[in-house]
């Protein structure tokens, strides 16, 4: 059930939080936490910045519900789910999987089921069809002509969105000389170095193995802005084996660095393969001395932690 459509409210700047590491400070290098998992309680870190246009677009236009895609876990479906019960659409989740369907429903679906999202699971033949006009179009006729969104969640409008996130440490009292962000499906990183303007550095660490994300960034900028936007490249060793593969050694990480800095816990799948990719680079003389670096945290642990390691999704979020 949805209510009625209410103003949406712009949350103020997520916290920059400094936390003092030897691995980090023995090469001279301050390492600062971009706190987007404090930026909304539901729709978390990068979710708010790339739903949110997409959700004022769809209302604008007239539309009543969002359609997406997703893996079993994803966290995009569960934050489109959250987005059109607080926001007043209706959401449609396409999965991927259609074994999954008259199964109990995973913690995960059952979070977007709980939030009024239909769920419709379709083969992973058709689900890769997921960016084809005709199945697109046949989708809509279905589905009463929602509001399409991307897997992910990165389309122009998501980019815009997150230019205020570049934006938001640019002007900063203590910004950095650096903005690094895990990469799923591009979108953060296009905004995020667009928005931190002349003389910053943007670095992308992808969570998935060989998906031509540099490509997909540039695209991405073509799209919402008509050309390149900021300085900003990829490193492409610290996918850990391809997205959802979390090995003990992560694991172990995660856990170490949030008991070093009284977090409550690291995201596995995106969160600690940034910090493990930083904690490297550091180590490896990447960074200047005197460099401010700031990680942005954009999800916090989720049912997604708990998959197995040994069969991951594909599906980038």
């Amino acid at each position: 059930m949805t209510r009625a459509p209410g103003p949406l409210p712009t949350p103020p700047p997520s916290p920059l939080q400094e936390v003092r590491d030897e691995r980090f400070a023995r090469h001279g290098v301050r390492l600062l936490l971009k706190r987007d998992d404090l930026l909304h309680p539901e729709l978390i870190g990068n979710k708010w910045r790339k739903l949110m246009p997409n959700v004022r677009a769809a209302r604008a236009a007239g539309h009543r519900a969002l359609l997406t895609f997703g893996g079993a876990y994803s966290g995009h479906l569960r934050a489109t789910a959250a987005a059109g019960r607080i926001t007043g659409l209706a959401t449609i989740g396409v999965v991927r999987g259609d074994e999954l369907a008259g199964r109990p429903l995973n913690p995960s679906l059952a979070r977007c089921a709980a939030d009024g999202m239909r769920l419709h699971f379709v083969s992973r033949a058709v689900y890769r069809l997921r960016e084809d006009p005709a199945h697109l179009a046949a989708l809509r006729a279905r589905f009463g002509d929602p509001y399409l969104v991307p897997e992910g969640g990165s389309n122009a409008l998501a980019v815009r969105g997150c230019t205020e996130l570049g934006r938001e440490l640019r002007e900063a009292a203590d910004p950095p000389d650096v903005a690094a962000v895990a990469v799923g499906t591009g979108g953060t990183l296009a905004g995020l170095a667009a928005g931190l303007g002349p003389g910053r550095r943007a670095l992308g660490v992808p969570v998935l193995k060989g998906a031509g994300l540099a490509g997909r960034v540039r695209a991405l900028q073509e799209e919402a802005f008509g050309g390149p936007r900021g300085d900003w490249r990829l490193d492409e060793r610290f996918h850990h084996g391809g997205y959802a593969r979390v090995p003990p050694v992560l694991r172990e990480f995660a856990a170490d660095f949030a008991g070093r800095h009284g977090l409550p816990g690291l995201e596995v799948i995106y969160v600690a393969k940034l910090l493990y990719a930083l904690t490297a680079l550091a180590g490896e003389g990447a960074f200047a001395p005197g460099t401010t670096l700031a990680a942005v945290v954009t999800g916090v642990p989720g049912p997604e932690t708990v998959m197995n390691p040994i069969h991951p999704t594909t599906e980038s979020t």
